[in-house]
C-alpha cells in the first residue's frame, strides 16, 4: 500500500504495509499511478517518499516473492517493476525521500531513485542492502539506479558485495545520504528542497533533471530490450534462497 496526500502542491507518498512497510506489486501500481500524476498535473510541485510509523521501508513484500510459482510469473512482475522504477527515477519534479526509519534492500532502491535523501537523526536506523546475503542479485535496473547514486564504482562494489548495514552518520558519510535532521524537521525540510528546485523561473529543474538522468534511464532501457536478465531470475526457485527468505520472514 501507498498511501498519498497532497500538501501545499506536494504528493507525500507513505509507503504502509505490514510491519515493515514492504513493497508489494498493489505499491508500485500506486507509486507508477502518483509519478504520472506529478508529471501530468502542473500544480503538483514534486513528490516526498516516506514510511508510515517508524520504517521507511524494509523492501519488497518476501511473501509474494517466496508466492510466485513460475518463472513467468517472476518474468511478468519484474518487467512491470523495472519500468516503474525507471519512471520514478525520471520523473519530472524533484523526488524527496524523507526517510524516516530503516531503509534496506528494495526501500532503499527506491531512495535512491529520488533526487535528494534526507535521513531523521536516530541511532537506530539502518541502511543498507541485504541481497547477497540472501542469494539474491539486483535486477538490472535496480543495479543501474544503485550504481547512478554512487560518485564511485568502489563504494558501489563495497554496498553491494558486504551487505553492510549503515547508521544514518556512517550513510551520510558514505554518499547515501544528503543531510540528516531531526525528526520534526524531516517532512519541512524536504518540502524545502523540493520548493527550492522546482519554484525557479520555467521550471528550470525539469530539463536540467531530463539532462542529467535521461542518458542513464536511456541504457537501462536499452539493456532491457537486448539482454537475457530474465534468466537470472531462476535463483528464486533455487533451495538455498528460499530457505534464506523464508528464514528473514520468519524473523518478523
Amino acid at each position: 500500500m501507498l498511501n498519498t496526500r497532497n500538501e501545499e502542491g506536494i504528493i507525500i507518498a507513505e509507503f504502509d504495509h505490514g510491519k515493515v512497510n514492504s513493497i508489494t506489486r498493489e505499491t508500485l501500481i500506486k507509486l507508477r499511478e502518483t509519478v504520472r500524476t506529478a508529471n501530468e498535473d502542473k500544480s503538483i510541485r514534486g513528490i516526498i517518499l516516506t514510511g508510515a510509523g517508524r520504517t521507511f521501508s524494509g523492501g519488497f513484500d518476501l511473501p509474494m516473492f517466496l508466492g510466485f510459482k513460475t518463472l513467468e510469473e517472476i518474468v511478468e512482475f519484474f518487467d512491470e517493476e523495472e519500468e516503474i522504477l525507471v519512471e520514478l527515477f525520471m520523473c519530472k519534479k524533484p523526488v524527496v525521500s524523507a526517510i524516516n526509519g530503516h531503509a534496506i534492500a528494495g526501500g532503499l532502491i527506491l531512495a535512491m531513485a529520488s533526487d535528494y535523501r534526507i535521513a531523521k537523526n536516530h541511532p537506530k536506523i539502518n541502511l543498507g542492502m541485504s541481497e547477497i546475503k540472501l542469494g539474491l542479485p539486483l535486477s538490472l535496473a535496480q543495479a543501474e539506479v544503485m550504481r547512478f547514486g554512487f560518485d564511485s564504482d568502489r563504494k558501489y562494489r563495497d554496498m553491494m558485495y558486504f551487505g553492510k548495514m549503515m547508521n544514518v552518520e556512517q550513510a551520510k558519510e558514505f554518499g547515501i545520504l544528503d543531510e540528516i535532521v531531526e525528526d520534526a524537521d524531516l517532512m519541512p525540510r524536504a518540502k524545502k528542497i523540493v520548493s527550492k528546485w522546482i519554484d525557479n523561473p520555467g521550471q528550470a529543474f525539469i530539463k536540467l533533471k531530463e539532462g542529467l538522468k535521461k542518458p542513464a534511464a536511456d541504457r537501462i532501457r536499452q539493456r532491457l530490450a537486448q539482454e537475457d536478465w530474465q534468466s537470472t531470475l531462476n535463483c528464486f526457485f533455487d533451495p538455498n534462497v528460499r530457505g534464506a527468505l523464508e528464514f528473514v520472514l520468519s524473523m518478523m
